[in-house]
């Protein structure tokens, strides 16, 4: 596949807009991101990013809930917002006749939300709910006990949705607050792709947001620095398995050590043939889940292993993750386990890149981070630059001493203490 071009243009308010033409077919997607996203909020906050996000669809100052749906039903489009932890965003997706009505109905609904108050009450309860769900998986309550050892109290470290006490103090009126000083023109990146010629996309911007103006200065939000626990959290929990992960500090994208971490996640836990699955699950038989991920984050980020194991399995299997991580700290990948990494890495990214929405979603998001559309290029480059030492300099110095989350029963917990 020929590589296709973006270009790159600046609105006068600040707003940059990427096109990428792929008149292959007739769709036409754009992303509209906000730099910041759950980066911004605090202990006080948390979870305010995810209800301006559940709710800015619900009314705008000229359509209701039920308008919005109908306008983007009618034609068979798509649109919807999301938080994550360093932008927010809108999507949307639609055939390139309708494209001009999706982006003017996006534009809307960025620019004039109304958030109902009866649509905050509604949400509030749902995601309530949510939270004492989730208390109820030993997954996300070993990851959320890792995450307070990671991050301590920078907004990495808080749950996506908040808290109980966050999400019933958070009123409309924060909400509103909230939107007038993050989501902004100077903080946006619209990011289009498909059927669509760069000026015509251009020109649509600026029609739907060359005039949006924020009233509000700039807060630049300074997040607290992480304060990493190397330390052993257990949560009991009478379940048939036990949760086990351990999380070493790792660097932000910009690092030089990104690409080779990157590798190491994809040596030791991507898919049917990484080294944890094999070498745990395979020959050992003591996992019936386990991985490893590496979250490609603007500041500090975190390496991560974790595995789904039998109760009386819980010691073996912490040990188990502890020795493959730390292993590469005195053992070289081959370069034939290096170049299969390699290989499987870009494979995969290559083919997160084929529909409009997957190009416009990547190159919008390099973008919101900083990286810009060369960071597609570089990126390949990087992990293709990668060697044998990079990975075990890379290890040496992350993977020391990891903070350390087990739930389960109380005879696996029983099994860390022998």
């Amino acid at each position: 596949m020929s590589k296709r071009q973006s270009n790159r243009s600046v609105l006068s308010n600040g707003i940059v807009v990427l096109v990428t033409e792929n008149p292959t077919a007739d769709i036409i997607a754009a992303r509209c991101f906000f730099a910041g996203g759950e980066r911004l909020e605090t202990v006080a906050n948390s979870g305010i990013t995810h209800l301006a996000a559940s709710i800015m669809t619900r009314g705008t100052n000229r359509y209701s809930s039920l308008e919005i749906a109908e306008q983007v039903e009618s034609v068979g489009a798509s649109l919807g917002t999301e938080s994550s932890s360093d932008y927010f965003l809108l999507s949307l997706k639609t055939i390139s006749a309708d494209f001009h009505d999706m982006l003017r109905l996006g534009s809307e609904i960025l620019r004039s939300p109304s958030y109902p108050k009866t649509e905050l009450d509604l949400e509030r309860k749902l995601t309530i709910q949510s939270l004492r769900s989730q208390q109820e998986r030993p997954f996300t309550i070993a990851y959320e006990q890792l995450q307070k050892l990671i991050y301590g109290d920078h907004p990495y470290g808080f749950s996506s949705l908040g808290t109980e006490a966050t999400v019933n103090m958070i009123s409309r009126d924060d909400l509103v607050d909230y939107h007038h000083r993050h989501l902004r023109p100077d903080q946006m990146v619209v990011s289009i792709a498909g059927k669509i010629s760069t000026e015509a996309a251009i020109a649509l911007t600026e029609e739907a947001f060359g005039d949006w103006v924020s009233p509000y200065p700039l807060n630049i939000v300074e997040s607290p620095a992480p304060n990493f626990q190397p330390q052993l959290v257990t949560h009991q929990q009478d379940t048939q398995q036990a949760i086990v992960m351990i999380s070493y500090p790792a660097p932000s994208v910009t690092s030089p050590d990104y690409a080779a971490l990157k590798v190491i996640s994809t040596y030791l836990g991507n898919g049917l043939s990484s080294r944890l699955f094999v070498e745990l699950r395979e020959k050992r038989g003591l996992a019936y889940e386990v991985s490893a991920f590496y979250p490609t984050r603007l500041e500090s980020s975190q390496f991560v292993a974790y595995m789904g194991t039998a109760s009386h399995n819980t010691g073996t299997a912490l040990s188990g993750l502890r020795h493959e991580c730390e292993r590469l700290t005195n053992t070289l990948l081959t370069e034939d386990e290096l170049a299969m990494c390699k290989s499987k890495l870009l494979g995969q990214y290559a083919l997160g890149k084929q529909t409009n929405g997957q190009i416009a979603q990547v190159y919008g998001w390099y973008e919101v981070m900083g990286l810009g559309l060369e960071f597609d290029a570089s990126f390949v480059a990087s992990i293709e630059a990668v060697t044998q030492a990079d990975v075990l300099q890379a290890a040496q110095q992350y993977f020391i001493t990891p903070a350390i989350s087990v739930v389960g029963s109380e005879v696996a917990l029983q099994q860390l203490n022998q």
